[in-house]
């Protein structure tokens, strides 16, 4: 194994092959690795690592996933030639603690502020009305005693439609099941009064950006869904922090 590759033998509580991964991908893109360099042998990484082959394979492929490395059928793995242009992702099995959830809502925040004002600006009838549809699709599903996370998510995958620009869709199929954290918490709605009093709540958040799309106001829509996620947002890191002080 080339010297200026550390590799340290992985506990055994850690799903082996990511560990390895994150151990290998760290030392490309600090550089450690550089481009072109030739990732260790097989039996080197087993070695050092005190994991299978096949843990060392997995690991391997999830690099090349990322584009950190390129494979050469009978010679090896070689660090690729611009590692830092690797994809961009949301792993889901990252997505473990309500710190991460909030991470993400972050991330939604700059986007989905602006597709609620440019949907406002380019919305055509047929846009608007499918986001009142969807608005209504909440209602009953809350009507109905259901948690409405799907539903959710059409609202939010309606406005971005109602852009005229799919990117705005794209990102939002892209992050999934993480845009709404309701399926993957609990405790929130209980906290609130009950699920009934806590899609209310969101309720008439989503009702005002409804309205100010319908109404074509772009600054009163980025408004209206800036206070709906910044409010979710702190919704979700009040309940954090009373998990972190029971823990």
């Amino acid at each position: 194994m080339p010297p200026a590759v550390k590799i340290r033998p992985l506990a055994p509580e850690h799903k082996l092959s990511r560990g390895l991964f994150e151990q290998l991908a760290e030392q490309i893109k600090s550089g450690h690795l550089a481009p072109g360099a030739r990732l260790p042998t097989e039996q080197a990484l087993t070695q050092a690592a005190r994991v299978s082959r096949t843990v060392v394979r997995e690991a391997v492929a999830a690099l090349r996933a990322e584009g950190l490395v390129v494979t050469r059928q009978g010679v090896g793995a070689f660090v690729s030639a611009a590692p830092q242009h690797a994809p961009f992702r949301i792993e889901p099995e990252r997505m473990q603690t309500l710190e991460d959830i909030l991470n993400v809502m972050e991330l939604r925040l700059g986007v989905e502020i602006e597709s609620a004002g440019i949907a406002a600006e380019r919305a055509s009838r047929a846009q608007v009305r499918a986001v009142g549809l969807a608005l209504e699709a909440i209602e009953r599903a809350a009507a109905g005693g259901q948690s409405a996370v799907d539903e959710d998510l059409g609202f939010h995958r309606a406005i971005a439609e109602a852009t005229g620009n799919p990117e705005f869709t794209r990102f939002l199929q892209f992050i999934g099941r993480h845009l709404i954290p309701r399926r993957m918490v609990s405790g929130l709605p209980e906290r609130m009064g009950g699920q009934q009093a806590y899609l209310a709540l969101i309720q008439e958040e989503h009702r005002r950006i409804f309205e100010a799309i319908r109404e074509r106001n772009p600054g009163a829509a980025r408004e209206a869904m800036r206070r709906h996620l910044t409010r979710s947002l702190e919704r979700y890191r009040k309940l954090a922090a009373e998990r972190r002080r029971a823990a």
